[in-house]
Order: structure tokens, then sequence, then C-alpha cells
């Protein structure tokens, strides 16, 4: 009787433990739904309004937009598991400092990864070049096809796919054929020093002004640009679209080569000129129209 009494007592004991345990972390329990349910709400609302924000400023790209926007949602869903753990009695100090750390252990193993991705940000704020654009750096030469936060796809003159990574872009200069609108050419030739370089100019000056890509302002300009003793170098200088600066190159050249190849033509003798000389070899002609043989020489 005596263990059966004390059995009862103790069951009647562990559930008024159990109750009052129910009992106070129940609040917990609502209070850590209602948190969870708030900040997942807030974290959406919030990345929504810094997305919005963001697309609205001159200079961010989408991608960049998206990318902070979402660094904000995770964030606060991160500070919200916080506070749900804070509400049942973790130490939330203890779990920032495993996050700081955990965070430390995984920026020291990606170290080339994040690289890239600080060297994306940079290149999406300050844009040093966009898609569509042809650029060229030490190692990378091509047409930009989408600017990523870890890497960059570009399209070579040949056709082939090349991925290049951030930072490979970043830490070099850039050169960029496409961000101007209009681009300087110069064709060169060289002449005997005996020939007319008035003449020359006024050629080259001639073709360029043929071309309808050759812009009118900044005009073309003819000049010596070098000169010794047996020849002297003239050059053509030119401005044309960015657009058109290739397609002209290469056919302003071929028609300065064919223009300074074409040997000069014969003089046509004058047909009068002819007759008179024939007339004088041959005598005056006959009574019937026909020529009278020159008498010989005695």
């Amino acid at each position: 009787m005596d263990q059966a009494s004390e059995f009862v007592v103790a069951t009647r004991a562990a559930l008024a433990q159990l109750s009052a345990l129910a009992v106070q972390y129940s609040f917990s329990v609502v209070g850590a739904l209602i948190l969870l349910v708030l900040g997942w709400l807030a974290a959406g609302l919030l990345s929504r309004w810094a997305h919005r924000g963001l697309s609205h400023i001159h200079g961010i790209d989408a991608t960049l937009s998206q990318f902070f926007s979402n660094i904000i949602r995770y964030v606060v869903l991160i500070l919200v598991i916080v506070m749900v753990l804070g509400q049942f009695g973790v130490q939330t100090a203890s779990i920032l400092a495993a996050l700081g750390a955990i965070g430390l252990a995984v920026g020291l193993a990606l170290q080339g990864t994040l690289q890239n991705i600080a060297a994306g940000i940079m290149l999406l704020v300050l844009r040093p070049f966009r898609v569509g654009e042809s650029i060229e750096t030490g190692s990378v030469t091509g047409t930009v096809v989408d600017v990523g936060l870890f890497a960059t796809e570009l399209k070579t003159a040949d056709g082939v796919y090349r991925l290049a990574p951030n930072s490979t872009l970043w830490n070099v200069p850039i050169t960029n054929y496409s961000r101007r609108q209009t681009r300087r050419n110069e064709i060169s030739v060289s002449i005997p020093a005996t020939e007319n370089i008035s003449a020359t100019q006024n050629k080259l000056l001639s073709i360029a002004a043929q071309d309808k890509r050759v812009l009118k302002d900044p005009s073309a300009v003819a000049y010596v640009a070098d000169f010794d003793s047996g020849s002297a170098k003239v050059t053509l200088r030119y401005w044309t679209r960015s657009a058109d600066w290739w397609n002209a190159s290469r056919d302003l050249m071929k028609t300065v080569k064919e223009a300074f190849d074409i040997e000069p033509e014969q003089e046509i003798p004058d047909p009068q000129e002819v007759d008179r000389n024939t007339a004088g070899e041959s005598g005056p002609p006959g009574p019937h129209g026909a020529e009278t043989p020159a008498l010989p020489r005695t």
C-alpha cells in the first residue's frame, strides 16, 4: 500500500510539473510562432521595398538590387530565429558568437568566391562595361553577354563562349570600345620624296569624303607624319561612329590601297596630230584622192 501511494503521489507531482511547464512554455511557443510569422512577412516586405527602391536609382543594376534585397531578407530572418530561440531561454549571445565564428570560417574557406562577389558588386555599381559592349583587358577580349555577381560572360570575336571571374576584370585596366559614340582611325601611305605631297593629301581627303560613314565633324585631316631622304609618310586621320569603325576602317584601307596602286594612264595622242604626222611622211594626195608616194631623195 505504501508503494502504491508513493507512486500515485509521484505521478501527481510529475503531472503538476508538466502542466506548469506547459503553461509556462505555451506562451513562449505562441510568442515564437507569432514572431516567426511576423518576421517572415517583415522579411519579404522589406526585401520587396529594398528591391523596388534600388531599381529606381540610376546606375544600380537589376542583379545588384536583387542581391541587396536578398541580403536584407536573410538578415531579418536570422534575427527572427535568434529572437525565437531567446523565447525558450537560449542565450542569444552565445548564438551570435557561434554565427560570427561560422561566418569567419566560411569567409576564409570561400575567400576567392567572396573576392569575386565583391568585384562583381563594384562592377555592377561603377559599370565600366554593360551588356552588348566590346571590351578588352589584359587577358580577356570580347562582347559582354551577362554580368553576374561571381563571373562575367563574354563572346569572343570568333563566337567562342568565355566566362571570366569578376576579380580578373576588376583588378586590371579595362578598355571599352563601345562606350564612346565616336572613334578615330588613321591610315598611312608612303610616297617617294619626289612625289607631290599636296596631291597625295587631296587624294586621301577625297577618299574619306566619299565614304558616308566618315563624320564631317570632326573633319578628316591629312598630314605628313614622317619623312626621310627617300620617302614621306602621309597619314589620313578621320572619325566614325563606334558601330561603324571596324567596317569603315577595312573598307577605307582597301580603297586607299587600290587608289595608290593604279598606274597613271598613258596619254592618248591627238587624232589631228596623228594625221599631220602621217601626211608629212607620205606626201600630198594624188588627183584621184590616192596618196602620192614620196619621191626618193637624190
